[in-house]
């Protein structure tokens, strides 16, 4: 029994070595279970169903994927994009996401300084940014968005009709809030009803479908 703890010790100290030491060809794929890479770690695709996605501070991988879990990024991390079915998604401070982030059933959050190229897109959860940018536009369904603070959107703001036959609960208006200083280049369109709020110092383009509601000071009312 001891030997068998000694060789499993010694393998995972090898494997967690090999994540440090960087081996972008590696791949991680499970099916039932979660998948965890230390700080400053580089690999490959993370893939995983019925299992959530943690990569540690500073870390490369080429992408993250799940079905029925979260996906959480850490800080001034490095990744392809980021894909998740039943699940969350947050992604820490800094961090950079070279091409989409798509959840299906899940909230996305950015924290400060996080950069995303392309489109962050989910059909139901909230999409909240905490002076972040986004370059290629933010897309939902039944999602509340967030725009706070200092963030920058390109590509403007999609909120599609819902038009399923079946709701969870009480079916409300999405709440779309562009905080103090946020930009957001590009049309927003919303093709249902909407509650739209705008800070007196953000800056945004053309609106359709919804009519703005200023305000001033860090929050609209509730």
């Amino acid at each position: 029994m001891k030997r068998l703890a000694l060789i499993a010790l010694s393998a995972a100290l090898a494997f967690g070595t090999a994540l440090a030491a960087g081996n972008a060809d590696l791949d991680i794929d499970k099916v039932n279970g979660s998948i965890h890479v230390p700080d400053n770690a580089i690999v490959g695709k993370l893939s995983t169903v019925n299992g959530s996605i943690h990569v540690g501070d500073g870390a490369h991988a080429a992408g993250a994927t799940t079905v029925n879990g979260s996906i959480h990024i850490g800080a001034n991390d490095t990744l392809e994009s980021l894909d998740t079915v039943n699940g969350g998604i947050h992604v820490g401070a800094g961090a950079k996401i070279a091409k989409t982030i798509e959840a299906v059933n899940g909230s996305i959050t950015l924290g400060t300084g996080a950069d995303v190229a392309g489109k962050v897109s989910n059909v139901n959860g909230g999409i909240a940014l905490s002076a972040a940018h986004v370059g290629g536009g933010i897309e939902t369904t039944s999602g509340d968005i967030d725009i706070g603070a200092n963030s920058r959107v390109e590509g403007g703001v999609l909120v599609n009709p819902d038009n399923s036959w079946f709701h969870f609960g009480v079916n409300r208006n999405p709440r779309i809030v562009i905080g103090p200083h946020a930009v957001v280049q590009g049309e927003m369109v919303f093709k249902r009803t909407v509650q739209l709020f705008v800070s007196d110092s953000a800056t945004v383009g053309k609106i359709e479908g919804a009519k703005p509601v200023t305000f001033t000071g860090d929050k609209p009312p509730q």
